[in-house]
């Protein structure tokens, strides 16, 4: 024994309810959030201390024309860090380095780094040499 059979214009209203629900499901999935991975463990130490480097040292930050302090500095470093790290756009500390101390997002102006009231230097060559010096310390 058969079912009832569904005439056509029924039958496309199920057929256009499945599709409509198929991609309702698909558009969500794409909508989701990807998976965020934290930067790998050793990276995470290392910007950490470069960040905690920077709060600590008592020197001034050159950034889009004005001059900053080592906590504003560090601070302002940090929110990069983490919106990048968000985007699994870190997987080494030279890509902190390289993406969110070095220059401005903004203007794509260098960083310069200035301590104890010495001359400029740009903030990838201060961090790289401070990141060689812990590392040579690990």
């Amino acid at each position: 024994m058969q079912g009832p059979r569904l005439s056509l214009p029924a039958r496309c209203g199920i057929m256009n309810f499945h599709l409509a629900t198929v991609s309702g499901l698909l558009l969500a999935l794409l909508l989701l959030p990807a998976a965020r991975a934290d930067p790998p463990a050793i990276a995470q130490t290392e910007i950490n201390y470069l960040l905690g480097y920077i709060d600590a040292s008592g020197c001034e930050f050159y950034r889009n024309g004005s001059w900053y302090d080592s906590k504003r500095a560090e601070a302002h470093l940090r929110n990069k860090y983490e919106y990048l790290a968000d985007r699994n756009l870190i997987n080494f500390t030279e890509d902190f380095i390289e993406k969110a101390a070095t220059k401005s997002s903004l203007s794509g102006k260098p960083y310069e780094i200035r301590c104890s009231g010495g001359e400029a230097v740009v903030s990838n060559q201060w961090l790289r040499r401070e990141l060689a010096h812990y590392r040579a310390l690990q």
